[in-house]
């Protein structure tokens, strides 16, 4: 009887296994360290990144109650989660890159004077128009648009060079906290529907 109800459970926990995708999670962790490494060679060494906040640990220990099965499962989850990385080395995030390097060393007087902020969306905004010489202002607008444009497109790549064109939006709101936390002192973001300064 014994040996019945164990082949009976270990063919159920191998169903079990079969049965299961597994999911690389979106590394969150992974893709805070890639965006402060984009946006420190964009911006430069001026700004001070922020440590994120703490997340919560994971504990490792499984219950000893816990079925066989799912302590094998455990095993063969974990690992594809633990290794899930971001990659940002690639022909096209290196090109969106280098001219969002070479287009910051124009918009950065405008962060100074808060005439432009940082969104809640990970994109830059005319904050503020009047900041603008009137002369410069078609020149600010059109930074600011091919700015938008590569910070997209950066997002999207980032996703497409990992294999997960889902993870789009994640990374995209992963960068929107990034900019914020590494913007330099002085500079305007939106948070909650509002301008702050930092």
């Amino acid at each position: 009887m014994r040996l019945f109800k164990w082949l009976m459970g270990t063919t159920a926990g191998l169903m079990l296994i079969s049965c299961v995708t597994i999911n690389i999670y979106f590394p969150a962790a992974a893709a805070e360290k890639a965006a402060d490494r984009i946006i420190e060679d964009v911006w430069g060494r001026e700004t001070q990144p922020q440590p994120s906040a703490p997340e919560e640990k994971e504990t490792s220990e499984v219950n000893h109650n816990t079925p066989v099965a799912l302590k094998v499962l455990n095993w063969m989850v974990s690992p594809a989660h633990a290794e899930a990385n971001i990659n940002i080395n690639s022909p096209a995030i290196n090109a969106l890159q280098a001219k969002m390097k070479q287009r910051h060393e124009r918009l950065h007087p405008f962060y100074q004077t808060g005439a432009i902020g940082l969104t809640s969306n990970g994109l830059i905004t005319l904050r503020e128009a009047s900041a603008v010489p009137l002369k410069d202002r078609n020149t600010v607008n059109t930074l600011i648009a091919e700015e938008n444009q590569d910070r997209k497109a950066l997002y999207a790549e980032i996703a497409r060079a990992n294999g997960h064109p889902e993870w789009e939006s994640d990374i995209q709101e992963t960068f929107a906290r990034r900019w914020i936390s590494n913007a330099a002192k002085g500079w305007w973001f939106q948070q909650g529907g509002s301008w702050k300064q930092k």
